[in-house]
């Protein structure tokens, strides 16, 4: 999970000049004309104008040729072009090379992410081929760096199991590059070909004699194309290690050399591994992971879960190496088959007692870490950036796999059996006091209820795409936030204190927190897998709006936890935000600058150049008054706001586990390995 600038909410400079305080009545009418009523026009059409009479003719039609096609709407390849979309270039790359290791031919992978945000990739493959290929003059080479859907995966001759399915990944990687350079070590030479941003800058050449074969990609992301083309070092190596995981044996070497930081990752446990390394900060309820492996028709599937004695459920599902981030059709035969075998032999060895309620798919998740892996010759997944499996005959044969394996493994471990049992039993008698919970939630807190505007200041607008909802710290800088707002489409939900931290509660106990029944009722999503439905909800931008001190930081990191455990589809959906409020105002004379950092501070303390001035700390938002909250924090005009993204879902399962878990080892060791980074402590 990552913070992101949104580029049309940072429009001023951080250390902004103020001559006058502003007058919220009057920043508020200045607001009201660009985000308040819709202002929508349009022209009738008139009866026998023609489309020539319009300006719209054959000459109006073109024929985007080459890949130009994907430098003129790249997100339709990649997803993103903010920093999602960048990685989401390096792992095109990396899956490239996975494929070899998956057909058997590579056994190693260098990543390196250079000086000035290139970055390297090697393999030892095969290499691509450099032969010219038939009917053209261009070597196959060229041919794959600079034409949509060339490759060699649409057969299953050379790969029979590939991630990189549409043959768009290098030529897509190539197009959105400002240059790109080849290296094919095959036939005992180097081959070289240089590009530039998706054109060949020369012909391929050979470039001396060399042993083994392999790929060298080496690529500069082009700055036209993204918001940022620095990549991020965690989210990179999280993403290799994950690779590793999944293919047992291949090692990936990744040098970042911007922090002088290696990493090598290699591990011959495979799934079992991964699923420890992701449970090392919580407590296992058995000590080894259950392992299932089998082939069918042709498909292979690998699973490998553990519980343990917390209550969240993390499951990571892939495809041909690829994460399915949504999940598809091998998550459901899993779920299925889950339910079934446990419910089966908890009946068969007489663990359900008659005063017991049955168990759901949610009992028998809770607490529960997995791994899914499917390999298979033809997947389908739901557009380029492969984020959900859409094979409907994977359903039955994962469900057919798990069950087995998994009834072979109770009926040889019964006493794991029984913790699972008694674990879900617990849990199914907590889901029965979280309806009675959720239900007395409802009763009391629903929207038309008088008592809730005493906390819910709403706003008057009823288009949730034109509302904004502020969560706010206190009733101090509640009743500032209150004065400072706009009306007409921004609303205030104060909360007093720390809210509980979801991490370590079922949702029985969530339920019975006042702080988050009041939150549930003001987004109107429901709360639980059953009743949440994000389309639900009242308000396109929920803004976070904390203190700029380390309880604000905490208060932050609590409701990030709570929407990423059971409102993750608000942040996929991309409506949740960070406010960014200043963390100095300097005042020389009647001007009044403000500072977001303390570089920013130095910056403004050297502009004012000799003139006296007094320096103000902002610790509460509560200690600015109305019209500098709405200046610098809440008008639109002004503000920056931070957008709360999801990249990589079983990272940020471990970083929320390791922050907001029981187990404290890990996290003071996580304190110890990034105390350097910190770079402003209020203590």
């Amino acid at each position: 999970m990552a913070l992101k600038k949104k580029k049309n909410e940072a429009k001023a400079a951080p250390a902004k000049k103020v001559s006058k305080k502003p007058s919220p009545k009057k920043a508020k009418r200045t607001a009201k004309k660009t985000t308040g009523a819709k202002a929508k026009t349009a022209e009738a059409k008139k009866p026998g104008k023609t489309a020539v009479e319009k300006g719209y003719d054959a000459d109006d039609i073109k024929v985007l040729k080459g890949l130009e096609a994907v430098r003129r709407r790249p997100a339709m390849y990649i997803g993103f072009t903010d920093q999602r979309g960048l990685h989401h270039l390096l792992y095109e790359v990396v899956d490239n090379a996975v494929d070899e290791a998956l057909a058997g031919y590579c056994d190693r992978i260098d990543v390196v992410i250079h000086e000035d945000n290139s970055v390297t990739v090697i393999d030892d493959g095969r290499g691509i081929p450099v032969g010219k290929l038939k009917g053209t003059r261009k070597p196959a080479l060229e041919v794959v760096m600079t034409t949509l859907h060339a490759g060699g995966k649409f057969d299953r001759k050379a790969y029979k199991v590939s991630g990189g399915l549409h043959g768009v990944g290098l030529s897509v990687v190539n197009a959105l590059s400002e240059w790109l350079r080849a290296e094919i070590y095959r036939g005992g030479y180097k081959h070289v070909q240089e590009f530039l941003r998706g054109k060949r800058k020369a012909a391929m050449k050979k470039a001396g004699r060399v042993k083994g074969t392999g790929t060298k990609i080496t690529f500069m992301p082009d700055k036209k194309v993204f918001e940022t083309v620095s990549m991020d070092n965690d989210v990179v190596a999280h993403r290799l290690r994950e690779i590793a995981f999944l293919t047992a044996g291949l090692k990936i070497n990744f040098t970042d050399e911007r922090t002088d930081t290696k990493e090598a990752f290699h591990y011959r446990g495979g799934l079992e591994a991964f699923v420890k390394h992701i449970n090392r900060t919580r407590q296992p309820l058995f000590a080894r992971p259950i392992y299932v492996s089998k082939t069918r028709d042709d498909v292979i599937v690998e699973l490998a879960i553990q519980y343990h004695d917390g209550f969240n459920e993390s499951v990571f599902t892939f495809a041909n190496n690829i994460n399915t981030h949504e999940g598809g059709t091998h998550l459901t035969g899993f779920r299925a088959a889950l339910t079934r075998s446990i419910n089966e032999y908890a009946t068969k060895n007489n663990l359900l007692k008659n005063g017991d309620v049955g168990l759901t798919g949610d009992d028998v998740r809770e607490g529960l870490t997995a791994v899914l892996s499917v390999k298979l010759p033809s997947p389908q997944f739901e557009g380029q950036t492969k984020t959900k499996l859409g094979n409907s005959e994977i359903k039955g044969i994962v469900s057919s796999v798990v069950y087995e394996g998994l009834c072979d493994f109770f009926e040889q471990k019964p006493p794991v059996l029984r913790r699972i049992v008694q674990k879900s039993l617990a849990a199914a008698r907590a889901r029965e006091a979280a309806r009675k919970a959720k239900d007395l939630a409802r009763r009391k807190t629903a929207l038309d209820n008088p008592d809730l505007p005493g906390k819910l200041a709403d706003c008057s607008n009823t288009d949730p795409t034109e509302c904004e909802l502020f969560i706010v710290e206190g009733n101090s800088a509640g009743g500032t936030a209150k004065q400072a707002r706009d009306r007409a489409f921004q609303a205030i939900l104060p909360l007093r204190g720390k809210i509980l931290n979801v991490e370590k509660a079922r949702a029985d106990k969530i339920l019975q927190n006042a702080e988050i029944c009041a939150l549930i009722a003001a987004l109107g999503t429901g709360f639980g897998r059953e009743d949440f439905d994000v389309n639900g909800v009242r308000y396109h931008k929920i803004i976070l709006m904390t203190d700029a001190d380390v309880d604000g930081a905490h208060i932050r990191t609590l409701l990030l936890t709570l929407f990423f455990r059971h409102f993750q589809d608000v942040i996929t959906s991309g409506y949740l935000y960070v406010a960014q409020p200043p963390l100095y105002m300097v005042s020389a004379g009647k001007e009044q600058r403000y500072a977001y950092t303390e570089a920013e501070l130095k910056k403004v303390v050297k502009e004012l150049d000799g003139k006296k001035y007094k320096l103000q700390r902002y610790k509460g938002l509560g200690e600015m008054n109305p019209g500098q909250l709405w200046e610098t924090t809440m008008d639109p005009e002004n503000r920056t706001l931070l957008r709360v993204t999801l990249e990589d879902a079983s990272y940020a399962d471990e970083v929320f586990s390791l922050l907001m878990g029981g187990e404290v080892e890990p996290r003071r060791k996580f304190i110890e390995d990034h105390a350097k980074e910190v770079r402003n402590l209020d203590v």
